[in-house]
């Protein structure tokens, strides 16, 4: 049986995707393809923050409402793995402070006001959300962002799509956020560079992944220069401000929705916490700091 490499190129989520399989036939690559990146158009309309369609935007529209909003098993879900990760971070990761992010204009540069960010975090706090069966209520003017998931997630869901469909050979990259089909036919792992904040032709490590999933995290993803200063789009829902911390972080895991979440919260943390968390997690990574040292457990791994 002879296979060879076939890939599909594109944009969602606002980043550059990419879906390479290993098949036999040219026609049923093209297939499958195809429908795998009709599940990342699904998810990314069915969750997207910017749409007026989609299902997101019905629960936020859904707020401050007595009985809430019907929500799907997949939603349930979401909504499980956010709570792990705002009690795993103690509060820090946090998907309720959509309001804060809309406060900070990082397309004009604009930051708001102090009153402005004390307003919007009386909005914040996943503890205030109550859902039980399939059934979501969140409290007035309360607002859900799931950017720091849905993108790892619809690596997983593309990835194990995949596999339903006979694929044994294949790597899901959805702008920097990887999910293993399977290691390529000869077992060997599929190669991925980890570029370097600022440097976006240097490569700062390298993690080559046989299974499971790399996420990375960082600073350089949207920010802007207001009188020498940096702001990052990385909120600290305590403090309201662009957390100040590591430069970059990337996580490799079982799941790519895993690694999403690990190195999220090490971005969110202080620099020294981050390190100690990223280190205790026991998890292959690679972070730049504030003096842009390399460092981690990941560099040059296998995982």
């Amino acid at each position: 049986m002879h296979l060879s490499l076939k890939s599909s190129s594109f944009k969602a989520m606002g980043s550059f995707c990419e879906i390479q399989i290993f098949a036999e036939s040219r026609i049923d690559a093209k297939k499958i393809l195809s429908r795998l990146t009709e599940e990342v158009a699904r998810l990314e309309k069915k969750y997207s923050r910017f749409r007026n369609d989609s299902f997101l935007t019905e629960i936020n529209r859904s707020a401050g409402r007595k009985h809430g909003i019907e929500i799907d098993s997949e939603t349930q879900s979401l909504l499980d793995h956010a709570k792990n990760c705002y009690e795993t971070s103690d509060g820090l990761f946090d998907v309720t402070a959509a309001t804060l992010s809309q406060i900070w204009d990082f397309k004009n540069a604009q930051i708001p006001t102090q009153a402005q960010i004390d307003a919007a975090q009386t909005t914040l706090g996943f503890h205030k959300i109550s859902w039980s069966d399939s059934r979501l209520r969140l409290p007035p003017n309360m607002q859900i962002d799931f950017g720091g998931i849905v993108k790892e997630y619809a690596a997983d869901s593309v990835a194990r799509l995949a596999r339903n469909l006979g694929v044994n050979n294949g790597l899901v990259n959805l702008g920097g956020d990887f999910s293993v089909i399977g290691a390529q036919p000869d077992n060997r792992p599929w190669s991925t560079g980890i570029i370097a904040p600022d440097r976006e032709r240097d490569i700062m490590a390298k993690i080559d992944l046989l299974q499971g999933g790399l996420a990375s995290s960082g600073d350089y993803e949207r920010f802007f220069m207001h009188k020498g200063k940096r702001y990052s789009h990385i909120l600290n829902p305590f403090t309201g401000w662009p957390c100040v911390g590591l430069r970059a972080v990337s996580v490799a895991a079982n799941l790519c929705t895993v690694a999403g979440s690990v190195a999220t919260i090490a971005m969110l943390k202080d620099e020294i916490i981050a390190k100690q968390w990223l280190l205790d997690s026991g998890l292959p990574h690679v972070y730049m700091d504030s003096r842009q040292t390399v460092g981690g457990t990941g560099i040059n791994a296998t995982s």
